[in-house]
């Protein structure tokens, strides 16, 4: 059987830029940023005291009457993807039993939903009164947490922190029920979801795909986890909206939030036939990994990262200089950035210098799991408004830094792009979009 084409229908977005895409694509058009000091807990003691924080919302206003009750068991993390999906279904044209169970469009039967999440922290409050509860002489007791401790969660607790429930709540509201999966690879999580999804379209399994990614890293478990690797910037916490600098040569670590992406794939003869707006096709797939011993970062060279580029431009069938914009992972982490512009010239050869580069964390910070959606919906918007917006905090690039950052917005026919990501753990991963009207 002939491998369908796979195209983007829908899109949907909530990041510290805003609640929709619209809203986010706006943000990143006029350059604003999304990093503030941190509202949502006490960062007292922190080395970083800054976080890309999503506006206040009431995650009730988003759901069915019928299933409200549900949100006793949300994580933040589930909220956010209820949202962008909710977003990205409407904006498809679709409608679903979640959104008007009378005039359902799709056959759920043909749907598919795949999400990247990450290691969802529990919120502390939650736990506290059962720690208090297992203290002898002011240490933890294990024999009390046993017998007394635990006896203060409510047993449904694990619900809201198993990662696969994003997935299951939005599918639940939306009664999808084709094939389903949970990427938990990190920051690499939303590429490899979008990816497993498209291949499941690809191979006919599938009609349509919900695919995309969110995390919420806006939790104290989180940054410090962040703070004891050294991945944060504390140099910057009295000027919030230079703190996170992407290949410039004063960066100096990340800032991470919160936020989710999701976008509609389809299949192109499907899309067709109902008439749907076509935004992008993915053409381009691949995945690879790094090998570093200090697992925190890229290898030097980024040689696995390479792989990956190279695997997805290859696959999209097409030659570097075809690629018209580049969307990095650009997390502000020096070494890291640098072994990723390595990887970004090596993989482009003479190409490298004439592709404009974009980084979009400076802006939106790293959202973990959510970031490699947003970043496609970000190049599919840049796509069909024919704009590259300009980068920020990237005044002075790095030294070693070849990469043709987008100093300034332009208007421009984007034919393709490329999105990239990697994780603190290995793994990497690119894919490659074509623009519909090309």
């Amino acid at each position: 059987m002939d491998s369908a084409r796979v195209v983007i229908t829908g899109l949907g977005a909530v990041t510290p830029l805003g609640l929709t895409v619209n809203e986010t694509w706006a943000g990143l058009c006029a350059g604003k940023v999304g990093i503030e000091t941190i509202t949502a807990f006490d960062p007292v003691g922190f080395d970083c005291k800054l976080a890309g924080q999503v506006p206040d919302y009431k995650i009730r206003d988003y759901l069915p009457k019928n299933l409200r009750k549900a949100v006793k068991l949300m994580s933040r993390d589930i909220e956010l993807s209820i949202v962008a999906a909710g977003e990205a279904l409407a904006d498809a044209g679709l409608v679903t039993k979640g959104i008007d169970p009378e005039n359902v469009s799709v056959d759920p039967e043909r749907m598919a939903i795949n999400l990247g999440a990450g290691l969802i922290s529990c919120d502390l409050v939650e736990l506290a009164p059962a720690v208090a509860a297992s203290l002898t002489d002011g240490k933890f007791d294990i024999h009390r947490w046993g017998k007394e401790g635990i006896e203060q969660i409510t047993p449904l607790w694990l619900l809201k922190y198993l990662p696969n429930m994003l997935a299951c709540h939005v599918g639940i509201i939306h009664d999808i029920q084709g094939p389903s999966n949970t990427i938990t690879c990190a920051e690499a999580a939303a590429h490899l979801a979008i990816a497993e999804a498209a291949q499941i379209i690809a191979r006919r399994a599938s009609d349509i795909a919900l695919a995309g990614g969110a995390e919420a890293k806006v939790n104290p478990i989180v940054m410090i986890r962040q703070c004891l690797l050294k991945r944060v910037t504390s140099q910057n916490n009295d000027d919030p909206a230079s703190a996170c600098r992407p290949f410039d040569a004063d960066a100096k670590g990340s800032v991470f939030g919160e936020a989710a992406g999701v976008v509609i794939l389809e299949n192109l003869e499907n899309a067709e036939k109902r008439g749907a707006k076509i935004y992008a096709e993915v053409v381009g797939i691949g995945q690879s990994n790094n090998i570093n011993p200090a697992y925190e970062h890229l290898e030097p060279d980024g040689h696995g990262l390479q792989i990956a580029i190279e695997k997805a431009i290859a696959d999209a069938q097409i030659k570097p200089e075809d690629l018209d914009l580049v969307i990095p992972h650009g997390t502000g982490i020096s070494c890291d950035d640098m072994a990723e512009a390595a990887a970004i010239a090596a993989a482009l050869g003479e190409a490298a210098a004439d592709i404009a580069v974009w980084p979009t964390k400076s802006m939106l910070s790293n959202t973990g799991a959510a970031c490699g959606a947003v970043d496609i919906v970000a190049a599919v918007c840049a796509m069909k408004e024919g704009k590259i917006p300009a980068a920020v905090n990237c005044s002075r690039k790095a030294d070693g830094c070849s990469l043709n950052i987008a100093s300034e917005s332009r208007d421009t026919r984007i034919r393709y792009a490329l999105s990239c990501s990697y994780t603190y753990g290995g793994q990497t991963a690119a894919v490659v979009l074509k623009n519909s009207k090309c």
